[in-house]
C-alpha cells in the first residue's frame, strides 16, 4: 500500500496547507493575478516533479497514469471553479475570504478524497463487477455534461444542496473576521464564510463521485488514483484566482469532458470482455480532447445572441 510513500506525502500536504494559510495569507489579502500565477505554476512544477519520481520508481506505464489522471482531474477542477465562482458570489466573498474559504475547502476535499478513493480502490479490488458499473455512470454522467450546454444555469437559491444545508445549519448572516462558527444570540451558527465553506465542500462531494471513478477508469492502483487526484485539488486555489475573470471563455471544456468520461466509462464497460486499452492511448485520448476543447474555446469566436446583434 506504498505505506511510507503514503506518509511522505500527506506530511507534505500538512505542511503545504500550513504555510498557505496560515503564513503566506493569514492577512487575508486580496490575491493578485501574477501571485496566482506564480502559486498555480509552482503546483504544476510540483506535480510534474512528483511525476518523475513515479517515472524512476514504477515506470513508464504508472507514470502515464498518473499523468492522464492528473490531467484529467485538473480540467474537471476548471469545470468545478464555476460553481465556486457562483457561490463566492452569491454571499459577497472578497479576494481574501475567498483565499480562505477555498483553503478550508482543499483540507476537506483532501480528507474526503483520500477516504473515497481507498473505499473505491478496495471495492474495485474486492468486487470486479463493480468497475463496469462505474462505466455506466460515467456514460451516464457524459451524457448528462453533453445536454447541459443547452441548459438555463440553476441559480444558487434553488440548488437543493443550499436549501438543505440553509434548513439544517442555523446561520449568521454576516462576518466575524475570517471565523467560520461564532456565537450569537447565545448559540453558535455558522458565518457566511462558513456557509460558503459548506457550500464549496458540498459541491466537492458531487464533483468527487464523477471524477474517482473516472481516474480509475485509467488506473486502480491507490497510490496512482490519490496522488493525482490530490495534486490536482492543491493546485485548485491559485487556479481560480488565476482564471476567475475568464471562466466564461472555456464554453467547450465540458464538451471536452464529457467525451473523456464517454470514452472511460467505454473503456470499463469493455474490460470484462477481455478488451484493454492501453495506458497511451488513454493518456492521448485524455490530453488530446482537454487540449482541442481548450483551443476552441480560445480560438473560435462567440457567437452574438440576436439581442446584442440588434
Amino acid at each position: 500500500m506504498h505505506t511510507f510513500e503514503l506518509a511522505a506525502f500527506f506530511l507534505f500536504v500538512i505542511f503545504a496547507t500550513w504555510l498557505d494559510l496560515f503564513v503566506l495569507h493569514k492577512d487575508d489579502h486580496d490575491i493578485g493575478l501574477k501571485e496566482a500565477a506564480i502559486t498555480s505554476l509552482v503546483w504544476i512544477l510540483l506535480a510534474l516533479l512528483f511525476s518523475g519520481y513515479v517515472y524512476w520508481r514504477y515506470g513508464a506505464e504508472m507514470w502515464m497514469q498518473y499523468i492522464a489522471g492528473y490531467t484529467m482531474e485538473k480540467a474537471l477542477s476548471v469545470d468545478n471553479l464555476f460553481v465556486i465562482a457562483t457561490i463566492f458570489g452569491f454571499f459577497g466573498l472578497r479576494g481574501g475570504l475567498q483565499h480562505r474559504a477555498l483553503a478550508w475547502g482543499v483540507i476537506g476535499a483532501v480528507i474526503m478524497r483520500s477516504i473515497l478513493i481507498f473505499l473505491g480502490v478496495e471495492a474495485v479490488e474486492r468486487f470486479t463487477w463493480l468497475l463496469p458499473v462505474f462505466g455506466v455512470f460515467l456514460l451516464i454522467t457524459g451524457f448528462k455534461m453533453l445536454r447541459h450546454d443547452d441548459e438555463e444555469p440553476q441559480s444558487l437559491e434553488e440548488s437543493r444542496i443550499y436549501r438543505l444545508v440553509s434548513r439544517v445549519l442555523p446561520t449568521y448572516p454576516g462576518f466575524d473576521g475570517h471565523a467560520i462558527i461564532t456565537r450569537k444570540s447565545g448559540r453558535w451558527q455558522l458565518t457566511i464564510l462558513g456557509m460558503s465553506i459548506v457550500m464549496v465542500e458540498a459541491t466537492d462531494l458531487l464533483f468527487a463521485v464523477d471524477s474517482i471513478p473516472a481516474v480509475m477508469g485509467i488506473s486502480q492502483d491507490f497510490f496512482i488514483v490519490l496522488t493525482s487526484n490530490i495534486f490536482a485539488v492543491l493546485g485548485l486555489r491559485a487556479l481560480y484566482f488565476l482564471l476567475a475573470g475568464i471562466l466564461d471563455k472555456f464554453r467547450y471544456l465540458s464538451v471536452g469532458l464529457a467525451f473523456v468520461l464517454l470514452f472511460i466509462g467505454g473503456k470499463m464497460l469493455a474490460t470484462p470482455f477481455g478488451i484493454h486499452v492501453k495506458t497511451w492511448v488513454s493518456l492521448t485520448v485524455v490530453l488530446g480532447t482537454i487540449a482541442v476543447a481548450i483551443a476552441a474555446s480560445l480560438l473560435i469566436p462567440e457567437r452574438s445572441s440576436p439581442q446584442q446583434a440588434d
